[in-house]
């Protein structure tokens, strides 16, 4: 060594000696086990979160991969039991050869062993929880159909290849058994549970309408008929005593294919006049008794559930009905529309007018009218409306919600605040609350 050359550090010279060739071979092998364990973690993703529409591209498709894909697919349970089995026997074989691969590394620098499991089980858990699992799970959702198609052969020879080949048929028979077990148990999940399976399955941004179906369907039970009608104040009628001419005007002017019959006033509902019956009697005869054509009312409590409500509507055959309270006054009407609107959303055709049950000022303000029921006020917030269900008696709308909290019809500009929520009355009067301001305060 002469007077220039630099003195060899010592860190270097161990590093350097601990890895020879047998250890390069080593970590490559680590290295190609965990890429594939990551590859198989992605295709349980790809795979089982498929959209019909995905899956048609598929078929559409005339690419081998897309052929094995398809075919892959028409067995799903096979095809998990597959994925499964691999995924498990890579992670296995990773952990077992990167803890030999880390430990004869520790050992060069002298690391005692309690302190080398701690280090090997830290970095083994890293790397699989980010590398093998999260990481290709992301990419895999993201690019489902391509994913797919790419690891469609790789599966298919794990399926034929001893001695996976003779594990994947026991376990996918297994999971029939469990299904078959579970089937005569009665396992039940609760709505909630399903619920939060929903928001952390569905991508909100991608998948918005789907999600807002499935989160209607769930909430479809708990739903009172008093939550979704059309109050009294708001109903059209046609009183019994008008004349066929005035009846006309009532039906031209209102735009309902359905309208409730009244004698006197509301508190007194004789029956429902279909406009379709109208029309088809008087091109006939411009003289007739349109009294005769006032069909039975159905009668339904508040409080009955809008799931049941559906059945009777297929049941009877009706479209319309007349809601009524606990000492049988009617207090509004609710149609089949209404009910399959908390399934689907609005329902407008080309004769609807735009909704003006409420006006968005920007993003944190919005303009209610009164009489918006509850439910839509949520919906339009996009809010679950939690804060507002405790506090609430039988209010079932934001303006009757204002007047019972404060226990009588509050007057312009006065406030109330549930949760981040502002509410503040723009319009009153003697007998409710017209408009609402609403504005969601940022925490």
């Amino acid at each position: 060594m002469t007077q220039t050359d630099p003195l060899p550090d010592p860190l270097a010279s161990i590093a350097l000696s601990a890895f020879n060739a047998d250890d390069v071979l080593l970590i490559g092998i680590v290295l190609l086990l965990l890429i594939a364990s990551a590859l198989f973690a992605g295709a349980e993703v790809a795979f089982f979160s498929l959209s019909e529409l995905e899956k048609e591209k598929i078929k559409k498709t005339e690419k081998r991969k897309a052929r094995i894909a398809q075919k892959l697919l028409e067995k799903p349970k096979h095809l998990l039991a597959t994925i499964l089995i691999g995924k498990n026997f890579l992670n296995v074989a990773f952990v077992i050869v990167t803890f030999i691969a880390l430990t004869k590394i520790n050992t060069h620098f002298h690391v005692n062993w309690g302190l080398n499991v701690l280090i090997n089980t830290f970095l083994i858990a890293l790397f699989l929880v980010f590398v093998g699992e999260s990481y290709p799970k992301t990419i895999a959702y993201r690019n489902k159909a391509p994913y797919v198609c790419f690891m469609s052969l790789p599966i298919l020879i794990l399926q034929y290849l001893p001695p996976f080949s003779f594990l994947i048929k026991p376990l996918s028979k297994g999971t029939k058994t469990l299904e078959k077990r579970a089937k005569r148990k009665g396992i039940e999940i609760s709505p909630t549970a399903l619920e939060t399976v929903l928001s952390l399955s569905q991508d909100p941004e991608e998948n918005k309408n789907e999600l807002n179906i499935l989160q209607g369907v769930l909430k479809f039970g708990n739903t009172d008929v008093k939550q979704i009608m059309c109050p009294r104040m708001d109903v059209v009628g046609i009183d019994e005593g008008s004349t066929l001419e005035e009846v006309m005007k009532v039906v031209v002017e209102a735009g309902y294919s359905r309208l409730p019959v009244y004698k006197e006033n509301f508190d007194e509902v004789v029956g429902v006049i279909f406009v379709k019956d109208l029309l088809h009697s008087s091109v006939k005869k411009k003289d007739f008794d349109w009294k005769k054509l006032i069909r039975k009312p159905l009668y339904v409590p508040e409080n009955k559930k809008i799931d049941d409500l559906l059945r009777e509507f297929q049941l009877k055959k009706i479209h319309i009905a007349i809601v009524i309270d606990e000492y049988g006054g009617p207090t509004g009407i609710v149609t089949l529309e209404d009910v399959l609107e908390e399934i689907v959303g609005d329902i407008t055709d080309e004769y609807d007018g735009d909704d003006d049950s409420y006006a968005q000022i920007n993003d944190n303000t919005f303009i209610f009218e009164g009489q918006t029921s509850l439910t839509d006020f949520y919906k339009a917030l996009e809010i679950d409306g939690n804060d507002f269900e405790e506090k609430k008696e039988d209010a079932e709308s934001i303006g009757g919600f204002i007047i019972e909290m404060h226990g009588r019809i509050p007057k312009n500009n006065e406030t109330f605040t549930v949760g981040n929520i502002k509410l503040i009355v723009e319009s009153s009067d003697k007998k409710r609350v017209r408009k609402v301001r609403v504005i969601i305060e940022n925490n």
